[in-house]
């Protein structure tokens, strides 16, 4: 007997207990949720087995507040369950809202299940990395696409990345690219398609794997496997061909009852921002749409958590859902814990800054109370409400330590000092002025 997809039952008039705490955490309606998983506006990726263990539901979708992923996993190169296991848990630490395992190296059957154990937010993969350890690309076939989602859905992932719209039609727009094909999966299907001289096999088993898909209730994330992977490349005709067939693929998607999520840019300059979320709502149905970044720009190695989330606070604003972290490391190496942690906190700022300048919820309040704290020299509240305590307390502590004058209880900071501080000041001056 197959599942019921949170998509069927919201599409029945059902509020399932996962809508029910996605509203209350959301602080919305229960019936707000279901009405816009219905309407493909909102998923909430939650594998039926992972449910089982300890998954802690959560939204994604304009209807909710804006999402952040973490992404984790081995490479070829460097192979280590332990250094996965603490990328997860400082993840978790820093609130990143999902996590996805993007592991080529070592033994991933293992380390995905050793993850999901240990993973109580959703969880996602990009199987095509699977199949092909061991083999060479061109060797992947329908039987061995099939196996690996179903063997990966059955294991508890709660969202897979599938790049069923790269087609072999958008090829020769994508290779005159200044840097052509930077999505792993997007490069892995254009090469099998050039050596066989075919279509896309996921696009050909996409019916196939909706039924996999809709068993367990996996949720799509469809992968942009075209997307710019520099600023000369946005939204270049490969990009917007893709993005129409995953427009089309969502709509077949929901007809067959799954859940889904479109991936989007990228590399995008700033003023190209607002236009590419409205093309994907207007070409992809409204689904949630999930970005990498986007980074505004390409001359900043080692400092791209930055100048991506200077572009997720736009497109947060504009549209997306959900952000994808881009760490210090992007396109230098794999990241490490630390990498991890600052990734995580950058997108967490972008997110919270789109949510405060698109009116979200009680969103700005948050802010509020922290600089309530701040302006009252209450530095545990200070801190403690800060995305990131432990790096706030830390910075805090070197400073007192230093100045060997200011403590934790002062009612001013190192870098002003006693005399010098506007806190400090303006305490003074209400006090003067309340006796007026």
């Amino acid at each position: 007997m197959k599942c019921k997809t949170q998509l069927t039952s919201a599409c029945d008039g059902v509020i399932t207990k996962e809508m029910k705490t996605v509203a209350k955490n959301e602080q919305i309606a229960a019936e707000t949720i279901r009405k816009e998983i219905a309407a493909g506006r909102l998923v909430i990726p939650a594998n039926k087995i992972h449910i089982r263990k300890k998954l802690k539901p959560i939204g994604i979708g304009r209807a909710v507040s804006i999402k952040v992923n973490a992404n984790i996993g081995t490479s070829s190169a460097s192979s280590s369950a332990k250094d996965e296991m603490e990328k997860l848990a400082v993840s978790i630490e820093v609130g990143a809202d999902t996590v996805m395992d993007l592991s080529t190296g070592g033994n991933l059957d293992e380390i995905r299940r050793e993850l999901i154990e240990n993973c109580p937010i959703p969880f996602g993969t990009v199987p095509v990395y699977e199949m092909i350890i061991g083999r060479n690309v061109e060797e992947i076939t329908p039987k061995i696409i099939l196996d690996t989602i179903e063997k990966q859905a059955k294991q508890g992932v709660d969202f897979f990345t599938i790049h069923a719209g790269v087609l072999k039609q958008h090829l020769p727009a994508a290779v005159k690219r200044v840097c052509g094909i930077v999505s792993r999966g997007g490069a892995l299907i254009a090469k099998w398609m050039a050596i066989h001289n075919k279509q896309n096999p996921f696009y050909g088993l996409f019916d196939d794997i909706c039924d996999i898909m809709a068993e367990y209730d996996v949720c799509f994330s469809l992968g942009d496997g075209l997307r710019p992977g520099c600023i000369a490349d946005a939204t270049d005709k490969a990009q917007i061909a893709e993005l129409k067939t995953l427009g089309e693929l969502t709509a077949r998607a929901i007809e067959k009852k799954c859940q889904v999520m479109v991936e989007g840019p990228g590399h995008v300059p700033f003023n190209q921002i607002e236009k590419n979320m409205k093309l994907q709502q207007k070409y992809c149905h409204n689904a949630p749409f999930y970005v990498l970044g986007p980074l505004v720009t390409d001359i900043a190695p080692g400092y791209d958590h930055i100048t991506s989330a200077i572009g997720g606070t736009a497109a947060g604003f504009y549209g997306a859902s959900f952000l994808c972290y881009v760490t210090p490391k992007e396109h230098l190496g794999l990241p490490e814990i630390e990498d991890v942690r600052q990734g995580v906190v950058a997108a967490k700022i972008a997110a919270h800054a789109a949510d405060v300048a698109r009116g979200f919820s009680n969103a700005a309040e948050k802010d509020r109370q922290l600089s309530i704290a701040r302006a009252s020299f209450d530095w545990e509240n200070h801190i403690g409400l800060s995305l990131d305590p432990k790096t706030a307390g830390k910075f805090h502590q070197e400073a007192c330590a230093r100045s060997g004058k200011a403590t934790s209880k002062d009612d001013f900071c190192t870098m002003c000092g006693k005399d010098w501080c506007s806190m400090r000041i303006n305490k003074e001056l209400k006090k003067a002025y309340s006796k007026k």
